[in-house]
């Protein structure tokens, strides 16, 4: 399993929201690039980089961070956040993402996502952000009313490869992952799976490994000193060798 860390983004800045809440942003970080090359220097290879600017205004708005980060560190970057069009997927691209993640997309607009995951099937990874077991969009503001497995299993049938799915209802919380609801998925959907959302600790993160999942993003954990950074190198090179 890959264990892969956040940056969340507002105005540049590493933040992270507690249930998707705005209203609950608290900064770790001015410099972004300082924390990533942090993550790159534990031995961590990969980024989740989410765009809350971009998924409130629905358009990407930090891709200058993107790129900066793309261009001074190695770490193999996926960002997600105001992804609603092809145009906007490849600026993200452009801007240096191995690897788009792409929700509301795929709820509002399906033709166009179709075409994307046929046009980048190995560097697109379907967005699921489930909201009491139903995905939610639009920065987690919209509940649309469709079954998350469901929907995980359609895209899976329509070139989806990969899959980040957030429980928003631990996300920021520390309190554990959504163990019932990636069992669900993992039994009904053929899909790689990435955990987001609730992880408290290390011990966590190897629950998840034991359950089948592809990967797992941690965010609060780390810039609350759940898990430390030498501790979460070690564990990610552990869990990378199976």
């Amino acid at each position: 399993m890959e264990i892969i860390p956040a940056i969340d983004l507002i105005d540049g800045k590493c933040v992270r929201l507690t249930k998707g809440d705005y209203g609950t942003a608290r900064t770790y970080a001015d410099d972004p690039l300082e924390q990533a090359k942090a993550f790159e220097g534990a031995g961590l290879r990969r980024l989740h980089l989410v765009d809350l600017d971009g998924a409130r205004e629905k358009r990407p708005c930090n891709l200058s961070v993107l790129e900066k980060l793309a261009s001074l560190t190695n770490l193999v970057i996926d960002y997600g956040g105001g992804m609603y069009s092809r145009s906007s997927l490849e600026s993200a691209f452009s801007a240096g993402a191995t690897y788009v993640t792409c929700g509301s997309m795929a709820v509002k607009n399906p033709e166009e996502a179709s075409s994307c995951f046929a046009s980048f099937p190995d560097r697109m990874i379907l967005g699921a952000d489930c909201v009491n077991g139903r995905i939610a969009v639009g920065a987690w503001t919209e509940e649309s009313g469709i079954d998350a497995v469901d929907f995980i299993r359609q895209w899976s049938g329509r070139g989806a490869r990969c899959c980040i799915s957030t429980d928003v209802s631990k996300d920021g919380t520390l309190a554990g992952p959504g163990f019932g609801l990636y069992s669900r998925i993992l039994e009904s959907c053929d899909i790689a799976l990435i955990a987001s959302g609730g992880v408290s600790g290390v011990d966590d993160l190897y629950a998840l490994a034991d359950l089948g999942m592809y990967g797992a993003i941690v965010g609060k954990a780390y810039y609350e000193g759940r898990i430390g950074l030498k501790e979460l190198g070690e564990a990610a090179e552990c869990l990378r060798k199976g």
